[in-house]
């Protein structure tokens, strides 16, 4: 029988603990340490058997992880991380800065080759498996325009930035696509659309007692590269209707390609779809997987950093190549 995958779980947020959930689904892996920057004593895990130490004590577990998956957040967590700790590890992390992704990966590149180790970057739903879809529809159906459209589902970067308003005392963002639009497109047509032409953004916000709930809402609607190109919906509500109506996690989307093929211009449409009742419980199932994968990578002497389109799916698989080509090709 073969070892199995050794896990670590740098973070234990919300993506720590998807993480950790998924690794107990898979019985080729186990879940050897978690690395906190809180006290470890304050971490109340669920798998038996784990290991939780400061992160200050990581470089002591070097010989002990396979893969580390990195839990941090992308605007100032994964720019430091990832490079520091691909030249230790094997790394997987979920770094969604769409714009900073050719940097970042240049960072992390660098360090992996360097160590020897093997690092996914940008792994999870988007980018990540919506990635792979944008590039199978465009390479499909060269004639044609790729669409994304998100949710509807929680926005944890909006909903922090409504947080920080003056006067909000707590807030949840929900990302909403425009069914019309949605609905245009998957009848072939390829509209030139703007922000507020596929998504509306709805808020629920708790206001500190005293504020002006005008001057919130506001802000709220006039804050660029969030909430200034959409329609945007603000309701005020109690922190118990807040707690009880809005603290799960749910999101999701579409990939669509609307394409033509052949003279006659023969309309074809291709979509990827997500409906997630957990998004980070699902964001550490696609990272999990990737694990798998990278350790793989690393065995047969790739170095460096990769991403979903240099990994083959099958890596993704615990099954045999045999078995996947009997079982599901």
């Amino acid at each position: 029988m073969e070892r199995k995958t050794r896990i670590g779980i740098l973070g234990y947020g919300n993506i720590g603990r998807g993480v950790e959930l998924a690794v107990m689904q898979n019985p080729d892996m186990e879940l050897t340490a978690i690395f906190t920057r809180r006290d470890p004593g304050s971490i109340k895990n669920m798998a038996e058997g784990v290991r939780i130490a400061n992160v200050s004590e990581i470089a002591k577990y070097k010989d002990d992880i396979d893969v580390l998956i990195l839990c941090g957040g992308s605007a100032t967590d994964l720019p430091e991380q990832g490079p520091r700790y691909a030249g230790l590890f094997n790394c997987v992390d979920s770094f969604d800065t769409h714009a900073k992704i050719p940097e970042y990966f240049a960072s992390v590149d660098k360090a992996a080759k360097d160590a020897g180790k093997t690092a996914a970057i940008s792994i999870g739903w988007d980018p990540g498996l919506f990635s792979i879809n944008r590039l199978l529809a465009e390479a499909v159906l060269p004639v044609g325009k790729n669409y994304t459209f998100w949710g509807k589902g929680v926005s944890q970067g909006h909903s922090d930035a409504i947080r920080r308003v003056n006067g909000v005392k707590n807030a949840i963002q929900y990302t909403i696509p425009i069914d019309d639009t949605v609905n245009r497109v998957r009848r072939g047509e390829t509209p030139e659309l703007s922000a507020r032409d596929m998504h509306m953004r709805e808020c629920f916000v708790v206001a500190r007692e005293g504020a002006d709930k005008a001057e919130i809402e506001e802000a709220i609607r006039t804050m660029p590269n969030y909430f200034a190109d959409y329609n945007t919906i603000v309701h005020f509500v109690s922190e118990e209707e807040l707690r009880r109506d809005h603290s799960r996690m749910p999101h999701g989307g579409f990939v669509i390609r609307s394409g033509k093929t052949g003279f006659d211009g023969n309309k074809h449409v291709m979509e990827f779809s997500l409906k997630l009742d957990s998004n980070p419980e699902f964001t550490g199932s696609v990272m999990v997987a990737y694990a798998r994968a990278v350790a793989r990578l690393n065995a047969e002497g790739r170095t460096g950093a990769v991403t979903v389109f240099d990994i083959p799916l099958g890596y993704l698989s615990p099954r045999s190549p045999e078995e996947l080509r009997s079982k599901l090709l």
